[in-house]
């Protein structure tokens, strides 16, 4: 798939979208300090939807995968040394997308829930949007307007569906594309979004839209000596610090 340098989208480590990745949780990953898995389980939001949320926004559904997810952050294996910025979520060591004809025509509604805000939810969405469309020609986001007033995960109408929630861990949180259905959506808090400085609505969400792609955050990277989340992923450009 053909791309361009996609700068500050490049899910780059930016400070508040990491709310919810804890101290502890930094410290285990640079080796010292390192919580008991109930002191991170403890320490870690949950959605409404009663997921745990962790590198900031990426969904983890029950203790068990919270479980494998503590294992993989905290253990004895070495992170990737590689210098070849977008990195892409592995599956089994496998990468996690979607296939050329989903990608080419993924479907989304916006939620009637967001009341008031709708609209500014709407633009933002197509904002997110068109950025990851201009870097490739490969990837198309689709809106469905006639699933707004119905927009959930059941909804088979559209592939994913964007969400308010009242939670206050996070601005926003997103899914993977090997995320089951019932996980696909995307939770907003619209006041957050709105309302967060230095980040405008469009970019934010264009941030959450790269998960949705299967991309990672790229300070995962040891090149960048912080945050490291886990080594489920593969280099795909240079790292971009």
């Amino acid at each position: 798939m053909k791309r361009t340098r996609v700068g500050p989208l490049a899910l780059a480590a930016t400070g508040a979208l990491v709310l919810a990745l804890t101290a502890p949780a930094v410290d285990a990953a640079r080796g010292t300090g390192i919580p008991t898995f109930e002191q991170f389980k403890a320490s870690t939001v949950r959605d409404a939807d009663g997921q745990y949320i962790v590198n900031g926004d990426e969904p983890v559904a029950g203790a068990g995968a919270l479980r494998s997810y503590y294992e993989g952050m905290v253990g004895t294996a070495t992170p990737k040394a590689n210098p070849a910025g977008l990195v892409v979520n592995t599956v089994g060591g496998s990468d996690d997308v979607w296939p050329q004809a989903r990608v080419g025509n993924l479907t989304y509604c916006v939620s009637n829930d967001f009341g008031a805000r709708k609209n500014a939810l709407v633009r933002a969405a197509a904002r997110g949007t068109s950025l990851w469309e201009n870097a490739s020609t490969s990837i198309d986001f689709v809106r469905v307007r006639s699933a707004d007033a119905n927009c959930t995960t059941r909804n088979g109408a559209v592939v994913f569906s964007i969400e308010p929630t009242r939670s206050q861990a996070f601005i926003a949180r997103a899914f993977f594309p090997s995320s089951p259905d019932a996980r696909r959506n995307i939770l907003v808090n619209p006041v957050s979004l709105l309302t967060t400085p230095d980040w405008s609505p469009g970019n934010i969400l264009g941030h959450e839209l790269g998960h949705t792609l299967g991309f990672r955050h790229e300070h995962t990277r040891p090149e960048a000596g912080i945050c490291f989340e886990n080594l489920s992923w593969r280099p795909l450009t240079d790292y971009d610090s």
